[in-house]
């Protein structure tokens, strides 16, 4: 088997790595590990393990060696790519003949696709184009005793009757270890333009985007505290960021429309200074000492959510979600910022959080019983040795 091994530990998330070239070799040590009771757990970028994971894996699967285009069929709008393949290097690709993976997640220079199904990863995008669920088409990963399983695309194999894309789509590495993944592709939209209006208080910025989301197909639409605003360099206000696109006498209307509910603030941004401050929005980290959390409620209730937060923000309007970020290290905030979640009818991720907190804190949403008991059974029916990321997801799976 050929894999570098290195007596190294990633941000504190894994003790040693393997850098295995196939899922020929990842099976071969996902069968060595359940022999030898070795916890492993995949690896992209390594920064969702080190910002939840309380203890290290013994055993990191890195899939550098894997991120290759394995197809691409640009009239039929798919490719097929493997795992370790990050999302910019991706798009590098599809580029050129006009199309792109339309997911968005921050930092996608360094968002592999593995990590991309395993953590769910969205961006402001999810608003018009959906997340990774709606676009992944075929899957392959690596299970139990070191089975190459496969499904949707062009074979199609399921494993007791489970929809497997939609399994592992957000299983955090906790029931196999993806290796090849086969998505939807879109064209990239025309003339990208960018309306960019501050407002003094959050309520008339929420009045505004709620009114806005009403009357006009936006690509993205985002309300942003001041200190979330200032760190883009936008404003020390409450921002809206409201994107579209389009031909020409599309953009005219659009703009007009939108120009006559955000009001005489408003900027329209084009070309690379569009690009650039979506990019910083869409990228904005809070930084490592901050504790950040995913609020996902009902849209009519997100104002109010982030509001009573009293914390920075950055809500997704249309979509009910919104990041928040404190600099307070602090349990009982997150437990208060989950009782909001709750009084919406939402949940609540924290994405990271200190170390020295950690051990306080419950990273994810505890579900209902049916639901966790079925979680349970999944956990139980893919990985019944229990080697894959331990204890890293909800409940302590």
């Amino acid at each position: 088997m050929s894999a570098a091994l290195e007596d190294v530990a990633t941000f504190g998330a894994v003790e040693k790595i393997i850098e295995p070239q196939s899922a020929e070799e990842i099976a071969t040590i996902v069968r060595k590990c359940e022999a030898d009771k070795i916890s492993l757990a995949p690896l992209g970028a390594a920064r969702t393990l080190s910002q939840i994971r309380r203890a290290p894996v013994q055993i990191g699967i890195s899939l550098k060696r894997m991120a290759r285009i394995v197809a691409y069929e640009p009239d039929d709008m798919t490719v097929v790519a493997q795992a370790g393949l990050t999302i910019g290097e991706l798009n590098a690709t599809l580029a050129t003949p006009g199309q792109r993976l339309t997911v968005d997640p921050r930092d996608p220079d360094a968002t592999t696709l593995g990590s991309l199904i395993a953590a769910a990863h969205a961006g402001p995008l999810r608003l018009s184009e959906g997340t990774v669920r709606d676009l992944l088409i075929g899957i392959q990963f690596v299970g139990h005793g070191g089975s190459i399983i496969r499904a949707g695309g062009r074979v199609v194999k399921n494993v007791a009757g489970y929809d497997l894309m939609k399994v592992m789509t957000g299983s955090f590495g906790t029931l196999g270890i993806v290796t090849e993944a086969t998505f939807k592709v879109r064209p990239i939209p025309e003339n990208y333009t960018l309306a960019v209006a501050t407002f003094t208080d959050a309520d008339a910025a929420f009045a505004a985007t709620a009114k806005l989301h009403d009357q006009i197909p936006l690509i993205h639409l985002e309300v942003m505290s001041p200190r979330a605003s200032s760190a883009i360099g936008a404003s020390e206000r409450f921002v809206v960021l409201a994107g579209f696109a389009g031909i020409r006498s599309e953009l005219a209307y659009q703009s007009d429309r939108i120009a006559s509910v955000l009001g005489s603030t408003i900027e329209m941004l084009d070309g690379d200074r569009a690009l650039e401050l979506y990019s910083s929005m869409r990228d904005l980290a809070f930084g490592d000492d901050a504790v950040t959390a995913r609020i996902a409620v009902l849209p009519n209730e997100l104002a109010r959510c982030a509001r009573e937060s009293s914390a920075e923000f950055i809500a997704h309007i249309g979509s009910g979600i919104a990041e928040l970020s404190t600099s307070t290290a602090d349990p009982g905030l997150v437990a208060r910022w989950r009782e909001i979640a709750h009084s919406a009818r939402g949940h609540l991720r924290v994405i990271s959080a200190p170390a020295s907190i950690r051990s306080e804190i419950d990273f994810f949403d505890r579900p209902n019983p049916g639901a966790f008991k079925l979680m349970q059974r999944l956990k139980s029916t893919f990985d019944p040795a229990g080697v894959f990321n331990p204890g890293c997801f909800v409940g302590a799976l």
